[in-house]
């Protein structure tokens, strides 16, 4: 996709991310849209910093270790995808962001990588919140435990909750995207740091917006189809 192409479609995306904040009362500010650049090359990530993304998603530490060296731009990189505690290192290095915390020990891991790197690292709990069985994630039942032990560890900062809901229309997704901001609502009586919402992707984006999404990952609308 020609980077003229990109920077079009990321223009329509923030106007639509506009049009969704002032249809709920919010401003565009306040949510931050990373685009999801999973198996596009390197040459892509710099072409969609150079229209002024600022966040960029992956799913993979193997891939964007395979590939950051490529990249010319310093975007804030994002771990949207599952990860496992044998590459939290990599993980640490690597990343800015880490939406996908799921357990105690991947929060140890974390933190322990975090603390040798000399960073601190910004973590997100994946939260189940419909509790598919084919999807990584903890129930809401079990976040106020996870986010105070992860809370009391030194090298992270927890700042929020995440969440893919299942597929559906994005009107049927409303209501898991409204679950999860009750949920961090409650859960900020005992833990005040965590104030992001990471939900919403290139179809639902608006709707997750509209029920206050802080954080929007897109790909697809941006870069066009993989493959």
């Amino acid at each position: 996709m020609s980077a003229e192409t990109i920077q079009a479609n990321l223009a329509e995306i923030r106007s639509r991310i506009a049009a969704a904040c002032s249809r709920s009362g919010r401003q565009p500010a306040e949510v931050t849209l990373v685009g999801v650049t999973k198996t596009l090359p390197a040459a892509a990530i710099d072409q969609g910093v150079a229209a002024g993304i600022t966040d960029i998603g992956e799913n993979r530490v193997q891939e964007v270790r395979d590939k950051i060296a490529d990249v010319v731009s310093s975007p804030r990189w994002h771990l949207i995808g599952h990860l496992q505690s044998n590459k939290a290192k990599d993980a640490v290095r690597l990343f800015d962001v880490v939406h996908t915390v799921d357990s105690e020990g991947l929060a140890g891991r974390l933190a322990a990588a975090a603390r040798a790197e000399g960073k601190r690292l910004e973590v997100l709990l994946q939260i189940n919140i419909a509790l598919e069985s084919q999807k990584s994630g903890i129930g809401a039942d079990e976040a106020d435990r996870l986010a105070g032990a992860v809370s009391a560890l030194d090298g992270i900062l927890l700042t929020g909750l995440m969440t893919m809901p299942p597929i559906a229309s994005p009107e049927e997704s409303r209501k898991w995207f409204a679950e999860l901001r009750d949920l961090r609502d409650r859960l900020q009586v005992n833990h005040p740091s965590l104030v992001q919402l990471s939900m919403g992707m290139s179809g639902d984006f608006e709707v997750a917006i509209e029920e206050g999404s802080t954080m929007v990952r897109i790909g697809r609308a941006i870069f066009g189809s993989r493959g």
